[in-house]
């Protein structure tokens, strides 16, 4: 008898923490949709507005900043400076910060090196239309 009776706690044990598993998956594909909405509702086409402010946000938070600013040389070259290279050279600012493209603004090896460097850790994780943004702000500095 108490054996049985131990038996049937074990299974029912077993079967009520089996239910929360399931409980756990459903709610994990419920939840699934709504994430894919939302990014999907991220990605949307801005306005080059909406591009532009984004841009800057992520040009602040990204720490772009520390080594660039508007008008004049820090670190890295201004971003007027930035943006005449490019234009004059057709270049793609999207392709450089994706890794696609070689530095045709400041090419030397120490600075390319540490340019590399930065851009691996600060945007890698940056989705397409985020580095178009980045983009469409440097390009708005005139």
């Amino acid at each position: 008898m108490k054996k049985s009776v131990l038996v049937l706690g074990l299974i029912a044990l077993f079967l009520t923490s089996c239910g929360e598993k399931k409980k756990e998956e459903v709610k994990k594909e419920v939840e699934t949709p709504v994430e894919t909405t939302k990014e999907v509702a991220k990605e949307k086409v801005m306005n080059s507005d909406d591009f532009v402010v984004l841009g800057k946000q992520l040009f602040t938070d990204k720490t772009c900043t520390t080594c660039h600013q508007a008008d004049a040389k820090v670190i890295g070259p201004s971003i007027k400076d930035i943006n005449k290279v490019y234009a004059e050279k057709g270049g793609n600012i999207v392709k450089f910060l994706k890794g696609e493209a070689e530095a045709i603004v400041d090419t030397d090896p120490g600075q390319v090196a540490i340019m590399k460097a930065n851009l691996d850790g600060f945007v890698k994780d940056l989705s397409g239309n985020e580095l178009a943004a980045l983009a469409a702000y440097m390009r708005s500095i005139k």
